[in-house]
């Protein structure tokens, strides 16, 4: 018989990018758009926004963000 341990490393977002993601979700807020998802990845450290139907935002660990365009 085999046994497998695997460990789990958490990944957390950042300061930097929690503030950000606040703002965003503020802004968001105030144009009255619905936000449908939030989701922290933990395997990339990102954040992805999805808005309405269309508006998909991508935040860094950074703090930096921008929009995701599907093509």
């Amino acid at each position: 018989m085999i046994y497998v341990r695997i460990e789990e490393k958490n990944i957390y977002p950042t300061a930097r990018q929690a503030l950000m993601c606040l703002v965003i979700c503020q802004y968001l807020s105030n144009f009255y758009r619905p936000i449908e998802l939030f989701r922290f990845s933990d395997i990339t450290g990102n954040v992805f926004i999805l808005a309405g139907d269309e508006l998909q935002i991508l935040v860094f660990r950074d703090g930096t963000w921008r929009f995701v365009n599907e093509t």
